[in-house]
């Protein structure tokens, strides 16, 4: 059933455009708020808008909001790559290979890490939405590396517990344009989507608090290899840190990263590895760390900078 909405624009939106007010108030994309507005159910002052018209404070809103989707179900299917580290009955410790997203979401079409469990023959927990069950934390689909997936209910509230407390060791390894100053430091700003609305995320006054910590491994001439560990785990957060720095990591085009350089050393998405993940288990009582070696791709990339030294 549609649900619908009447309210005074508030003062904190004055001069915002149509979308990005519905965005705000309602928790909405902007690509969706655009479609509500496309539709003609937004009304101000009794008024149809566009979506590019901008609001005043106190003008009366009249939405009519569509139903959300249903969330997407996984397909169970095995998924090519995709290994498996380590397996017991309350965990299962994958290698997740490119172009894998953890769970399904609206307008994703590709693999995802729970239907490849599943079509795989691996059982994992009820526990969570239907769409994301025995999901404890994710990696973007282009990240590869290291994650762990519940398998039983105690599994996923223990582990969800120990990644909100922080108590979980994510590492990664980056290769990242240019060479950081000071080669060791932390990066500490929040982080929200990005005001265009286009997917990407964004350092954002207000956003949520985000904190990367990097080491610096290795410097080449273009680029430099970095030892990064989170304290939060924010979408596409080193992603966002290191482009808000001006040193993207390489390959990532959607947050500034260089092309040539990228066409040059063959990366075809971001130079982004999650290469361990520690935590305790959950009903053993003892701490594991699992690693994972680069992929092909990022090991040959790695080779080629490396190679092209003064």
């Amino acid at each position: 059933m549609a649900d619908v909405r009447s309210l005074p624009i508030p003062d904190g939106l004055e001069g915002e455009r149509v979308d990005a007010a519905l965005a705000r108030l309602f928790g909405l994309s902007r690509s969706r708020a655009a479609d509500v507005v496309a539709t003609g159910d937004v009304l101000v002052d009794g008024k149809t808008v566009a979506k590019s018209d901008r609001v005043h404070a106190g003008a009366w809103l009249e939405v009519t909001l569509p139903p959300p989707p249903a969330p997407p179900r996984p397909v169970a299917e095995p998924v090519p790559g995709m290994g498996i580290l380590y397996e017991d009955s309350d965990i299962v410790v994958i290698d997740k290979p490119i172009g894998v997203a953890a769970h399904p979401t609206t307008g994703w079409t590709g693999p995802t890490v729970i239907g490849g469990l599943l079509g795989a023959g691996h059982t994992v927990a009820t526990s969570g939405a239907a769409e994301r069950q025995g999901i404890v934390h994710r990696l973007d689909a282009n990240t590869t590396g290291v994650m762990v997936v519940a398998k039983s209910e105690v599994a996923y509230s223990r582990l969800k517990r120990a990644f909100k407390e922080r108590t979980v060791d994510k590492g990664y390894h980056a290769l990242v344009q240019g060479h950081p100053d000071p080669l060791r430091g932390t990066v500490d700003a929040p982080i929200d989507r990005h005001p265009s609305g286009d997917g990407r995320f964004a350092v954002v006054a207000g956003g949520k608090p985000s904190v990367t910590h990097y080491d610096t491994i290795e410097a080449f001439r273009a680029a430099s290899l970095l030892d990064i560990n989170l304290e939060t785990g924010r979408t596409h957060q080193i992603r966002v840190h290191m482009s808000a720095v001006r040193h993207p990591c390489v390959g990532d085009l959607a947050y500034g990263a260089d092309p040539t350089l990228a066409a040059r050393l063959g990366v075809t998405r971001q130079w982004l590895h999650a290469v361990r993940l520690g935590f305790e288990h959950p009903t053993q009582g003892v701490r594991v760390e699992f690693e994972s070696p680069y992929p092909d791709q990022l090991a040959r990339a790695l080779e080629l900078v490396s190679a092209d030294q003064p």
